[in-house]
């Protein structure tokens, strides 16, 4: 099998309840995850494309967090709408959805 050209790393750290930066597992980040990956499978690219689960990425207090690689965008991914848009803008269209990336907030 060919190697993928594009990974999708979403945050699924499940911190102390206690913790003042929150988690992105508790900010639904499992739901957009699995969202993620059907969406990707219906546009016809999973082949190219690889949708993991990642650990913690440590930047829950801006979460659910996702990093792309190779280009090592990150973006702050809150609704299912927000991984469209960067299926279609940045994975299939090349061109980072500035709105959405980490810190933009």
């Amino acid at each position: 099998m060919k190697p993928y050209d594009i990974h999708v790393f979403v945050c699924m750290n499940r911190r102390d309840p206690s913790d003042p930066r929150g988690c992105c597992a508790e900010k639904g980040s499992e739901a957009l995850r699995d969202y993620f990956k059907k969406a990707v499978k219906a546009r016809g690219v999973p082949g190219r494309v690889r949708v993991n689960q990642a650990g913690c990425l440590d930047q829950c207090e801006f979460g659910p967090s996702v990093v792309i690689y190779p280009a090592g965008i990150w973006y702050t991914v809150r609704t299912t709408e927000e991984v469209d848009a960067i299926i279609e803008e940045h994975l299939l269209g090349g061109k980072p959805v500035e709105r959405l990336r980490l810190g933009a907030r």
